[in-house]
């Protein structure tokens, strides 16, 4: 077997400081066991995992049966309660396009749709909807359970310019190697007047402090990258969008807090995991930048 390449970051990659030192090793709870350093920026005050695999070899990292956004796998209690939570967050999200586009139907393009659920639903309501996916597995799932085939990574390039009212993605900017380039490919696909929507999680949030090492959303090393609320800001600077609107996803803080919970444990303990997820929720219900995972609503800035 060929030795794996390594990436290593001697400036931070989302705002170039050099200002950058080690601050906390963490664990693949989900996959491989390994542990992964991850280093911080004191200037944008992001994270970052050290010593990823390249792209090309990163892809065993997701053979999990709990990676659930690339199988759909219901059975246990933590993928059943995905599954049931997902049909809410996805009419948060329609609603969600639907206000800050100003449209009840448009053009939209989900990258990083995993099995297609998001596309599916967004199809459903009249939006004409393109899904791209670099995972075989999740495109195969997609046609299984959505009946939707959704175009690999390299299908970019072919869309064309300015003519999506809205991008988004869901827990996905975080897991993206070439990011400042992907990113920009992405908004030259936007219309002037399009949004974009980005998930991320949040390492500021309570269930982040709460969990320490074992906050699930660390997820080394698929999250390459770990953004505060100001990291975001700081990197969106770089490739010229503006920040709009902070919001809170609510039900992220319970299915990280479970995750978490059975990381530092060894069990899937329910009371606990609602109890800090309710915390971090009301720490999060005045300070939007506050909750467990963001949904960052930008626009692109006028060119001078």
């Amino acid at each position: 077997m060929a030795l794996e390449e390594k990436i290593t970051y001697s400036t931070c990659p989302l705002c170039d400081s050099p200002d950058v030192a080690p601050e906390r090793e963490i664990k693949d709870f989900s996959v491989s066991g390994e542990v992964f350093p991850v280093w911080k920026c004191n200037d944008c005050t992001g994270l970052f995992t050290q010593n990823i695999p390249s792209q090309k070899d990163i892809g065993r990292y997701y053979e999990s049966e709990q990676y659930i956004s690339h199988t759909e796998a219901s059975s246990g209690l933590m993928n059943s309660a995905y599954l049931k939570v997902r049909n809410i967050t996805l009419r948060s999200k329609y609603a969600i396009v639907k206000k800050y586009c100003k449209k009840d139907a448009g053009n939209l393009l989900d990258f990083g749709a995993g099995t297609g659920a998001f596309v599916s639903h967004m199809r459903s309501r009249g939006w004409k909807v393109e899904g791209i996916e670099p995972s075989e597995t999740a495109r195969k799932n997609a046609i299984i359970h959505h009946k939707l085939v959704l175009l690999e990574p390299e299908r970019l390039n072919g869309l064309e310019d300015a003519s999506y009212d809205a991008i988004t993605l869901w827990h996905v900017l975080e897991h993206v190697h070439h990011l400042k380039p992907s990113l920009e490919k992405l908004l030259a696909k936007l219309k002037p007047e399009g949004r974009i929507f980005i998930a991320v999680p949040n390492y500021t949030s309570y269930d982040a402090a709460v969990y320490g090492d074992f906050w699930a959303a660390y997820d080394v090393p698929r999250h390459l990258y770990h953004f505060s609320p100001y990291a975001f800001r700081k990197f969106s600077e770089t490739v010229s969008l503006e920040v709009e609107t902070i919001l809170p996803m609510w039900f992220d803080s319970f299915y990280v807090s479970m995750l978490s919970e059975k990381y530092r444990s060894g069990k899937t303990k329910i009371i606990p995991s609602l109890l800090n997820g309710v915390l971090s929720n009301l720490k999060a219900i005045f300070i939007p930048g506050r909750s467990s995972s963001v949904v960052y609503v930008c626009k692109k800035k006028p060119k001078d």
